[in-house]
């Protein structure tokens, strides 16, 4: 019977392909759309993910994302080191500063200034990224004179795709020298600027002149005490505000999904996707039933039951499901892979996780249910003796 089920559901070629071409447009179009959300976001904290070696961000109590810096003064430095159960605390520049280039014209770039005065206790600089991102050039060059390491979506930015990497290249900041001695791969930011890694002596003399120059501190716990115990007391006792690497990824996602548009723009072309899913599938499977009355009206005179009726339309619900969402959300990865390695003239904003597929398919599931249910109240109803009509 189940076999007699799959024949009427691909008799009809054109209505076949109709049903299958809703549902994969719709499972295109919502997981394209979440994937792009989800890189946007991910995007957002991006220099969260590339500090690597501290357990906590210390900062001041009024910040909210991680874009959102306001330093504080040096001493506070010596009062989170004085907190029990931290084991080491580093400084850490972040900010704005506006470059020259060689031919005058000026990029907004970000500047992260990495603290070589106060390493870590195994002698480390907190805050480099790992050795396996350098693409040319090493850390130790960063002690030359004004030497800085630009990212390399940067590189292809400030001087051109096909610009190969070389030394000798340099940038003007506040009137001051930066030296090109490296080039490291991040990740993408949300705003896109160029990234310069330096050292924080060097990072303060390029940014403008503050009384303050301390944006964030960079805390590890001691061994068997716990990084959100160190947090408590590290509010306690100076009066800032401290987050674990979690909380404020997480703190600086919570800002851009309450603060911006970019969630309710996304969520409506996802919106979209779903009810034009629905309503393409929907009618279409609609129609298809119509058409198939009689079929339906003979095989209820020959005594199948209805119960035997809801599974013949269910597994042909769901057989359309799983092939328009195969093709679809294969559509939506094969967008991803696309994006990723062959457009080089901006930074990819795409995070397929396994969460985005998980979700599609929910979303595929109650559309092909709802497109089932509409065409089984027209079945459920069938007189047998339609057929002799």
């Amino acid at each position: 019977m189940f076999w007699v089920a799959l024949r009427m559901l691909t008799g009809d070629k054109a209505k076949y392909l109709g049903i299958v071409f809703g549902v994969s447009f719709a499972a295109l179009l919502m997981g394209q759309q979440m994937a792009i959300f989800c890189g946007l976001m991910r995007n957002t904290t991006s220099q969260i993910r590339d500090v690597e070696g501290a357990d906590l961000w210390v900062m001041d109590r009024s910040v909210q994302f991680v874009d959102d810096v306001k330093p504080m003064s040096d001493n506070k430095l010596l009062r989170v080191r004085g907190v029990e159960g931290v084991a080491w605390a580093v400084r850490l520049y972040k900010g704005l500063g506006k470059a020259k280039l060689s031919d005058g014209n000026y990029q907004q770039v970000i500047l992260l200034g990495l603290d070589y005065d106060n390493k870590d206790s195994d002698g480390r600089v907190v805050g480099q990224p790992r050795p396996d991102r350098i693409v040319a050039g090493k850390w130790e060059d960063l002690d030359q004179p004004d030497a800085v390491f630009l990212d390399a979506f940067g590189w292809t930015y400030l001087f051109g795709v096909d610009t190969p990497f070389e030394t000798g290249r340099s940038l003007e900041i506040n009137n001051r020298r930066a030296n090109i001695v490296g080039l490291v791969k991040c990740n993408p930011t949300f705003q896109t600027f160029p990234i310069l890694y330096t050292k924080y002596a060097n990072a303060v003399q390029y940014a403008p002149p503050e009384p303050k120059t301390l944006p964030f501190i960079l805390v590890k716990a001691q061994d068997g005490v716990s990084a959100e115990e160190v947090c408590e007391r590290i509010e306690a006792g100076t009066g800032l505000q401290a987050k674990t690497n979690d909380q404020f990824f997480w703190m600086t996602i919570g800002y851009y999904l309450k603060r911006t548009g970019i969630p309710i723009n996304f969520g409506i072309t996802v919106l979209l996707g779903f009810v034009v899913g629905c309503a393409i599938a929907g009618q279409t499977f609609y129609l298809f039933t119509l058409e198939n009355l009689k079929q339906f009206g003979s095989l209820k005179a020959m005594g199948v039951s209805n119960l035997r009726i809801v599974g013949m339309v269910m597994l042909q619900a769901l057989v359309v499901g799983v092939i328009g969402y195969g093709l679809g959300i294969g559509g939506a990865a094969l967008f991803g892979v696309v994006f990723e390695n062959f457009v080089k003239s901006t930074p990819p904003a795409f995070y397929f996780g396994w969460q985005i597929p998980a979700i599609t398919a929910v979303a595929v599931f109650l559309i092909i249910t709802a497109s089932a249910l509409m065409s089984l109240k027209k079945l459920l109803f069938l007189e047998a003796g339609v057929v002799f009509r």
